[in-house]
């Protein structure tokens, strides 16, 4: 299996191990500033990125714009975890030929919409590190709200330099 795609699905399978260990009042709870959002909406998020992906596969025309948005995920432990097992299920059978395959991307940087070639080894790159990015984000949400998980990778890009623990 290509390693971008194996990368994907280990990424994704930190979402499992967190969608087991919190309950849905943990996942759907919006109380934590600045931005109030919830660990749910920031699940349906990354999955939605890996929905448009799949969406435009067969057309070679992946749009990041037009999103799912299923916000039962928001709310529903059990209904988030099918849905990640869905996606990992969808990338484990991507064929590894395809991966180098041209793909045009729209999507809405801000200035309003751009369309970009992409293979789809890379837009699949670009989805694992804007997973881990909301990680990040959850990581600090469930910091706020004080539950304590198990990966102490959750959240941290493989390149980011690990903080040194015993300053004597």
């Amino acid at each position: 299996m290509n390693i971008i795609i194996q990368s994907s699905i280990n990424t994704l399978n930190k979402s499992k191990s967190l969608l087991k260990s919190i309950s849905n009042d943990d996942l759907s709870d919006h109380t934590v500033p600045p931005y109030y959002s919830c660990i749910g909406s920031h699940i349906r998020h990354i999955l939605d990125f890996y929905d448009c992906i799949f969406d435009g596969i067969a057309s070679e025309k992946v749009n990041l714009i037009n999103r799912n948005r299923d916000e039962r995920i928001h709310n529903d432990c059990d209904y988030a975890l099918v849905n990640v097992n869905r996606i990992i299920r969808k990338l484990e059978n991507i064929e590894d030929l395809s991966i180098d395959k041209i793909y045009y991307v729209s999507d809405n940087l801000g200035l309003g919409e751009v369309k970009v070639k992409h293979t789809l080894g890379s837009i699949l790159a670009q989805a694992n590190s804007h997973a881990i990015h909301h990680y990040a984000i959850i990581n600090y949400i469930l910091d706020r709200l004080g539950i304590i998980i198990e990966d102490e990778t959750f959240g941290f890009n493989p390149t980011t330099p690990k903080p040194e623990t015993n300053l004597s």
